[in-house]
């Protein structure tokens, strides 16, 4: 089998498998796991084969037309590089376990069926997107995944928060696509194609006459499906749909397709230094923020969720200063270790017996009771802290090597600016994602909350999954240097100086939150916050110290009662009020947007009631009126009749007379 036919099979099984989950999974329910995992395991098994026959080297193309346009024709083609066929393996091996996990997660869930085929199509779409080589259908797999995210994140509907992330999800990655859309066609247009081999070769001949408006509208698309700023405040409130779909979401699908896009479409964006020089300050202040905002929350998911803006910020940093190898590569690495993150927080929550209790501050003696997700997690939060040997090291140190390369001015299309940009906020990053890894850990494994219901073991299917990922998760930066090849063939190794400055922020931040966790931790103590004792005295002790325990911020308890030590809250002191609830971001947006459009549709709504319904009112009471007056008129009397003829006659004759007089006058 050749390996164009192989590669069109890898989206395709899942597609196919989605549509039989829909079709049989109430009529045959023992079909439905089935269904959901082999399909997707099979478009795995040969996304490693394609990857294998590709082999790093000169791009497959293949391409039939889908339909005539009478002007920029529309294909259905492949273009598999070094980057996309990888790329394809991470997506398959992650809803592989997804799927898997999904089995044991969701048991008891009655609408097992249709999220188990909306993972397959979700995958399917991403694959799509990895594959193609053909923007207009790239555009199809890019909103196939926005509406399966709003329907897999909406999936507890019955719950408040599951419907407004839904719906918020959805309005603001389509705020994005709208420009993204434009700028497709404008950059068809100057290309003369949508297809991406002859859209980069039109870009390396110069052909683009507009390449800083293509770049800047194409680059809001990106921020609104990969959640930079100012488009990112869907994200973390998306984590009130499953947990395996957030590690889809963040891992392999959804976020990374902004990503990929760019890294696909590099020489677009290379082509315009005012573009990348935006790009590399959104990546700062989406690195910066996020990691100010991950240390201030209790949530264990919106923790790891504004850590993945952060991280897709560090992929943007990357592809600023147009290295896309170092973006893929630290895509690759994040990619495993997120889905371990998610995953291990799912077990959490699943161990807890409610997702209510997935609260950091009240979890106690979970690294006894669920010893593969402690140990899992752990090397999955080395990875995110970027310690060595564990692939986040490796991927992260390429992101910073590349800026520092840019700054240095030995890039050839990025601007030293953007380099600069990238490197100071890539360390200062670092030192805020060890320091929010820590207090993860510290809080997830050491606290001293009040102690969840132990359920039992957990599912093989659920504990398994997190070895399998775990693997790849401290082996993946070994491969720096061969998979070098695979991209531009750009260095992928850490330089000292790199290593110095992002280790040494980095164990400046773990070092800093254990000596402020300890502190507090002992503080409490003192107080009678014990070990296996009740915190109640604490508790009001420290409530009455600190006034904002009791404040809500985002429909999370800043502190519940009864909570235990945060190192958070002594790291950003007056910021954390701030941080805790995105920076007020969503309360902008409500007074700059929202409450605009409200208001104007108040007025409209008022002209269309008072105004527009008072004259097509009037329109229709003048002829009635008219109609009952001359209603009225016809009696069916003849004596009326010729009594009214007579009258007027007499008038008209009356009339007549009158004009003689006054022509004669005159």
């Amino acid at each position: 089998m050749s390996t164009t036919t192989l590669a069109v099979l890898v989206p395709l099984l899942p597609f196919l498998g989605a549509v039989a989950g829909l079709l049989l999974g109430r009529r045959a329910p023992g079909f439905v796991r089935p269904l959901a995992v082999l399909p997707v395991l099979a478009a795995a098994v040969l996304a490693v084969l394609v990857a294998v026959r590709q082999g790093g080297g000169k791009p497959i193309t293949a391409s039939t037309e889908l339909t005539p346009t009478g002007s920029v024709p529309i294909d259905l083609s492949l273009y598999l590089n070094g980057f996309a066929v990888l790329v394809a393996v991470l997506v398959g091996l992650v809803a592989t376990c997804v799927q898997l996990y999904s089995t044991a997660y969701l048991r008891e869930d009655p609408r097992y069926p249709s999220y188990a085929a909306l993972v397959s199509l979700f995958t399917s779409a991403m694959l799509l997107v990895v594959y193609t080589g053909d923007l207009m259908v790239l555009l199809v797999g890019w909103e196939v995944m926005g509406i399966c995210s709003y329907f897999l994140v909406g999936h507890y509907w019955e719950t408040e928060a599951a419907r407004s992330a839904s719906l918020k999800a959805f309005l603001v990655t389509k705020l994005g696509d709208v420009p993204f859309l434009i700028g497709l066609f404008a950059l068809a247009t100057d290309a003369d194609s949508f297809e991406i081999p002859k859209v980069l070769g039109a870009v390396a001949a110069g052909g683009l006459d507009h390449p800083t408006l293509i770049a800047l509208l194409l680059l809001a698309g990106v921020a609104g499906k990969s959640a930079q700023f100012p488009l990112h405040t869907w994200l973390p409130d998306a984590m009130a749909g499953p947990t395996p779909v957030s590690a889809l979401i963040h891992a392999a699908t959804m976020v990374a397709a902004g990503v990929y896009f760019v890294a696909r479409l590099l020489p677009v964006f290379a082509a315009s230094a005012a573009a990348l020089v935006v790009m590399a300050v959104m990546a700062a202040v989406t690195m910066l923020g996020s990691g100010l905002a991950a240390l201030a929350q209790d949530d264990i998911k919106r923790v790891l969720a504004y850590s993945t803006i952060g991280q897709l910020g560090y992929m943007i940093g990357a592809l600023a200063v147009a290295d896309r190898g170092a973006a893929v590569f630290h895509l690759l690495s994040h990619g495993v270790f997120k889905a371990l993150l998610f995953l291990g927080a799912g077990v959490i929550i699943h161990a807890a017996g409610t997702n209510s209790l997935a609260a950091m501050s009240r979890m106690d003696g979970l690294a006894k009771r669920i010893p593969d997700a402690f140990w899992t997690m752990t090397i999955a939060l080395l990875a995110l802290a970027a310690i060595p040997p564990f692939a986040g090291f490796f991927s992260k140190e390429a992101v910073l090597v590349a800026a520092e390369h840019a700054a240095g001015g030995h890039s050839e299309s990025a601007p030293s600016a953007a380099g600069w940009v990238v490197l100071v906020a890539g360390v200062l990053t670092a030192l805020l994602t060890a320091a929010y890894a820590t207090r993860l850990w510290l809080m997830a494994f050491r606290g001293r909350g009040a102690a969840a219901p132990d359920h039992g073991k957990e599912p093989v299917a659920m504990t398994g999954v997190l070895w399998v990922l775990a693997i790849p998760t401290i082996g993946l930066g070994l491969c720096a240097g061969p998979i070098a090849d695979w991209f531009d063939g750009n260095e992928l190794s850490p330089t000292l100086t790199t290593s110095v400055l992002g280790t040494g922020a980095a164990a400046v931040g773990a070092v800093l939150t254990y000596a402020l966790w300890q502190r507090a931790t002992a503080k409490a103590a003192t107080v009678g916050y014990g070990a296996g004792g009740s915190a109640s005295a604490a508790a009001a002790e420290s409530a009455a110290e600190t006034p904002e325990v009791a404040e809500v911020t985002h429909d999370h308890p800043a502190v519940p009662a009864g909570a235990a030590p945060d190192p958070g809250r002594a790291l950003l002191g007056p910021l954390h009020r701030h941080a805790a609830d995105g920076f007020h971001l969503d309360a902008v947006y409500d007074r700059l947007f929202v409450r605009p459009v409200r208001a104007a549709a108040s007025l409209v709504r008022f002209l269309d009631r008072e105004v527009v319904d008072t004259y097509v009112s009037g329109a229709g009471a003048g002829p009635r009126l008219l109609g009952s007056l001359v209603r009225r008129a016809q009696t069916g009397n003849v004596q009326s009749y010729l009594s009214a003829l007579l009258a007027g006659a007499v008038v008209l004759a009356i009339a007549t007379a009158v004009l003689a007089n006054v022509n004669a006058g005159s």
